[in-house]
């Protein structure tokens, strides 16, 4: 098998992927311990995150972000480790997973 394309999905979305087989409900029972947030707003949140343009934030980390929800700057920071980013940068994300 070769893999073609790489893509993060959120957690929400692998819980809409998974199916409806007992693997799949044990998949998606474990999932929900960690995640709160259904499909519709994971995707919204996705897509605002994507708008703000932030050239150091790529896929990975909007993914991290929304399965995550930072809801300061030293948790963000946990979240995307390894990217620095200043001030104005983390307030607009901020600003953003403040809404869900």
């Amino acid at each position: 098998m070769t893999i073609k394309e790489e893509n993060p999905i959120t957690l929400a979305e692998v819980v809409s992927l998974a199916g409806s087989s007992e693997k799949s409900e044990a998949i998606k029972k474990f999932i929900k311990d960690f995640n709160t947030m259904d499909i519709k707003k994971a995707n919204e949140m996705k897509e605002e995150l994507k708008a703000l343009d932030l050239i150091k934030l790529k896929d990975g980390h909007i993914v991290k972000i929304v399965d995550f929800i930072p809801t300061d700057a030293s948790e963000l920071t946990k979240v995307i480790e390894g990217v620095s980013l200043d001030q104005d940068e983390v307030n607009k994300i901020l600003d953003v997973t403040k809404k869900y």
